[in-house]
């Protein structure tokens, strides 16, 4: 065997050796289901810390459990039953917001733990659709919906909640594109007030507000249709992000549902073994560490989004990893809520 011959032969053995090692290691995590049943569909989650989480879904639903999911408080946010609430952000056990998709829209707020809801926004433009919101702290805030005239809905906030006002510039939309109200992470909030969203579509992109302007840049992942793109956003850093998606009307397909950024999204790579198939929620849950869950099952990567691994066929809507602490939460239909087992 020539020098190159074995130099091959040996990083094809180590290849094998770390891609075993972490099938090995992967194994040790599992899903537990904690609830289900008490609405139709789950894809709004907040989980504060360990034991504090806080869900939403349709038929204007609210859960929240204050002992780690054992446990759980349903409430309904009051002439809002025909309501899906996409996406909810909490702060504490008292407060929290609801938002949903569709017309007209609403955003609701408690102050009581969900005893009360005071609307603080209302929108019943024609066309109307907003996809999720995100806080970079408990007074600063955002959220957003598919274009209005050419251009996406923005609104932002400064008072935790209780006012809104709109974007004076926000980014124009190419024709057919949109964002995915899929579990209320296609949009995150960055270290240095940079704020960032995905899309899909006809087109799939990444749009970054920085130094006062909103750029984009194109995702390779798979697009051109209107159940395709980019679903989910998540960001261990300023610069080191992992967006996933798909086609929803095809699962399983395992073909460009994953993208890599170490550039805080000005370029964008595929990983080397992307998850089992379409992805709609994703999270860190450590420093190397990501889980993504959809319709199809649930895969984790424990070198930071280069390899996946699938370790249910159990596919959830959602999945946050705690703020404070290192617990992992999923929900998704059928009201499911589920917790992440083997996190050390």
């Amino acid at each position: 065997m020539t020098k190159t011959g074995f130099f091959y032969f040996l990083c094809c053995c180590c290849t094998f050796l770390s891609l075993q090692a972490q099938q090995n290691q992967s194994a040790r995590y599992s899903i537990r289901e904690l609830s289900r049943g008490q609405l139709k569909s789950i894809r709004g989650m907040s989980v504060v810390s360990e034991n504090l989480v806080w869900v939403s879904g349709t038929g204007g639903m609210v859960g929240k459990s204050s002992d780690g999911g054992q446990h759980w408080q349903w409430m309904q946010v009051p002439g809002c039953d025909s309501c899906d609430w996409r996406d909810i952000e909490a702060f504490s056990e008292q407060e929290a917001l609801v938002i949903n998709a569709g017309e007209p829209a609403h955003i609701f707020r408690t102050a009581d733990g969900g005893t009360t809801w005071e609307r603080v926004y209302f929108n019943d433009t024609k066309g109307v659709f907003f996809d999720g919101m995100d806080f970079r702290n408990t007074k600063e805030g955002w959220a957003i919906g598919d274009p209005l005239d050419g251009k996406f809905t923005i609104i932002y906030t400064a008072d935790g909640g209780r006012h809104w006002r709109p974007a004076t510039n926000a980014p124009a939309a190419y024709k057919g594109e949109a964002i995915f109200a899929a579990s209320g992470s296609s949009l995150r909030s960055l270290p240095g007030q940079a704020d960032c969203f995905v899309t899909g579509g006809d087109t799939a992109r990444f749009h970054k507000y920085l130094g006062q302007q909103w750029n984009s840049f194109a995702l390779p992942i798979i697009q051109g249709n209107p159940s395709s793109g980019a679903f989910s956003l998540a960001f261990l850093d300023a610069r080191k992000g992992v967006a996933v998606g798909g086609d929803y009307r095809n699962d399983t397909l395992r073909r460009q549902n994953c993208v890599l950024t170490a550039d805080g999204g000005q370029t964008w790579t595929a990983p080397l073994v992307p998850p089992s198939g379409y992805r709609s929620g994703l999270c860190w849950a450590g420093p190397r560490l990501l889980i993504a869950t959809g319709t199809s099952g649930t895969d984790v990567s424990l070198d930071g989004g280069l390899h996946w691994q699938l370790i249910s066929k159990e596919g959830f809507h959602v999945v946050q990893s705690a703020r404070n602490g290192k617990a992992v939460y999923l929900a998704g239909s059928d009201g499911r809520i589920a917790r992440l087992e083997g996190i050390q």
